[in-house]
């Protein structure tokens, strides 16, 4: 719906665009904030920062994107994906059950490894990795484990908060061993010389 865009907007941000081949039509928010109804691949736009917020691992082809992404960025622009990474605990331990494969809507989930060579091979430089995993990498999981559809309004029934709490300080302690189930990776585009 354009909510983190419209925040930037207020922040003081300005010619702010999103891209969503899902919605029911482009809109024309204000004169600095269009929300396109196509895919990012088709924008005409160069831009100073491009982020993607859990839309990587949706789009089918990874060296595509950020191909594309590439191109799109000016001279030393920056690229910011949030998305799921193999390299978490919780995928080695739970395998099929794990709530981030989230098959078939998931199409790709990169190691940081694969990912940053990727991102080398196409030209991007990897600033920053930082593992920003919550509680739900468990609870979900254990609703799949448990045979339950993914449903939050049985977190509290099932858990209950002191398992929660559990839960919570665990995703922090994985984030911060690097064992997370979800990262941010932040990226430039080389300045030309």
């Amino acid at each position: 719906n354009g909510q983190l865009l419209y925040e930037m907007y207020a922040s003081g941000y300005q010619q702010l665009e999103g891209f969503d081949p899902f919605i029911p039509e482009t809109k024309q928010l204000n004169s600095s904030l269009t929300l396109w109804k196509k895919p990012f691949e088709e924008s005409n736009g160069y831009f100073d920062l491009i982020m993607m917020h859990h839309a990587f691992e949706h789009m089918a082809d990874p060296k595509a994107i950020l191909s594309v992404c590439f191109e799109k960025l000016n001279s030393g622009g920056k690229l910011l994906i949030r998305t799921p990474v193999t390299d978490a605990e919780v995928w080695k331990e739970k395998r099929e059950f794990w709530v981030q494969l989230d098959a078939p809507r998931h199409l790709v989930i990169p190691s940081v490894k694969g990912f940053k060579n990727l991102a080398s091979e196409i030209g991007l430089e990897l600033e920053e990795v930082v593992f920003d995993s919550s509680a739900f990498q468990f609870w979900g999981t254990a609703l799949y484990e448990q045979g339950h559809p993914l449903n939050p309004a049985l977190v509290n029934t099932l858990f209950g908060p002191k398992k929660l709490r559990e839960m919570n300080k665990k995703a922090l302690r994985y984030n911060e061993e690097g064992k997370g189930d979800q990262v941010c990776f932040y990226l430039t585009k080389p300045v030309k010389s």
